[in-house]
């Protein structure tokens, strides 16, 4: 009996061994029986725009901070934060104390750099008198020279002491240098502001906020589809309904690398009629950097798409091709030459002469239930779809995009994803 309860435990996972392998085989051969179901999109005539995405901030197009020149004790404010100032505006004072007094002093200063000098004119005139009458040396008519020279140097030097101390004193004064609105306020009554080695900053004042700059930072690999002039749409995250415009102005040459990652500033300017951007905001932004109008439009999965066993060498860049012709002229050897492959840079209908620049590439269209090769010339590509330019291709054209088995397993031998594992018998002859 025990012999016999062994027997059952291995030969009970043997048979489900068994059963499993007979199931999978069946299935196997059920789907070899089966054509593939052809995944397609039809070929539509519109637009195609290539944009540049990015995020950025919004700022005022000029913006001053305001200091201070001078070191003391705020004694009193005289503008808030979001109030309206006019050029020349006083936004604030400063304790005038001590300045006053060193005002007084540079003027008691020069009054007596004042007296040295008519003391010394006095002098000067008597010793050059008598040196007329012989009754003084030389040397003495010298040295009454040089002490009115000296004391006229003296008053001048006291002269601009007083200067710099008034100046001082009026620098006590903080005014306001544009017309604009404040945008930040740093400081209180009572507050000690130092200036000894940098002006603290008091006040910031926007400009016009009727006019902001959104600075964009803008990848390496996209900054040079770029140029001043472009369009741009973007959209904060106050108005997510939203789209304002804006119109590229200026591309910075001055990079900025972070953690590795090197991005260059595009500057583009916004109308803000209704103050409804503020300073500060971030924004995601879309710059047009090239469209095609009224174009053939077909899917970039077309052009990535391949029948089993032949290469996949197309992209979505349009830099197609295939087996036994360079630059894209093949569709493998059961197929023969692609449609369109005899026209070269000649016959492709449609579209400008700048528009109909790009690489060629190859596309499956489907024609009695068999998809056929066709050689297309590629222009811009927006990430989704790509313009078009073939006499072989027309609207409403059926373009292969992948396969279905009719069993639920999509696309096994259609678009190719060099990171999906692959195993024996995927990818094959049919």
């Amino acid at each position: 009996k025990g012999e016999l309860m062994r027997r059952k435990r291995i030969w009970i996972p043997v048979a489900i061994i068994l059963l499993a392998v007979m199931a999978f085989a069946f299935r196997a051969s059920q789907g070899r029986g089966k054509e593939p179901a052809w995944r397609t999109e039809s070929l539509q005539r519109g637009a195609v725009r290539a944009q540049v995405s990015a995020t950025g901030n919004l700022k005022a197009v000029t913006t001053v901070q305001i200091g201070s020149q001078v070191s003391g004790t705020i004694a009193a404010l005289n503008a808030d934060f979001n109030d309206q100032v006019k050029k020349g505006q006083e936004l604030a004072q400063l304790d005038p104390t001590f300045l006053r007094a060193q005002v007084a002093q540079s003027r008691a200063d020069r009054e007596r750099a004042q007296v040295q000098v008519r003391q010394a004119l006095r002098d000067s005139v008597r010793v050059f008198t008598l040196g007329a009458q012989g009754l003084a040396s030389q040397s003495e008519q010298d040295a009454a020279q040089t002490a009115l020279d000296a004391a006229r140097a003296s008053e001048q030097s006291a002269r601009a002491g007083l200067d710099r101390a008034e100046t001082n004193l009026r620098y006590a004064t903080i005014l306001s240098p544009i017309d604009g609105v404040v945008i930040s306020r740093s400081v209180d009554v009572g507050q000690t502001v130092a200036a000894s080695l940098s002006a603290p900053t008091l006040f910031t004042i926007a400009n016009d906020l009727t006019r902001m700059q959104l600075e964009a930072a803008v990848d390496e690999a996209d900054i040079g589809t770029i140029r001043d002039g472009q369009p741009a749409t973007f959209t904060v995250d106050s108005y997510p309904d939203l789209s304002f415009a804006g119109m590229v102005d200026q591309v910075r040459l001055q990079p900025e690398t972070i953690q590795n990652v090197v991005t260059y500033t595009v500057v583009i300017l916004v109308d803000n009629p209704e103050l409804k951007l503020l300073p500060g905001m971030t924004a995601n932004v879309t710059i047009l950097v090239n469209q095609a109008e009224n174009v053939l439009r077909m899917p970039n999965a077309a052009l990535r798409f391949r029948p089993a066993g032949e290469p996949a060498t197309g992209s979505p860049s349009g830099t197609g091709g295939g087996r036994g012709r360079p630059g894209g002229m093949g569709g493998g050897e059961t197929r023969g030459r692609p449609e369109g492959a005899a026209g070269g840079a000649h016959g492709m209908g449609g579209g400008s002469q700048e528009q109909r620049r790009g690489s060629f590439g190859v596309v499956y269209r489907l024609q009695g239930g068999t998809p056929r090769a066709v050689r297309v010339r590629t222009g811009i590509t927006d990430g989704s779809f790509t313009a078009a330019f073939s006499d072989s291709l027309q609207e409403g054209d059926l373009l292969v995009v992948g396969t279905d088995r009719g069993n639920g397993d999509a696309g096994q031998s259609g678009t190719v994803n060099p990171f999906a594992p692959r195993f024996p018998g995927m990818g094959g002859r049919r």
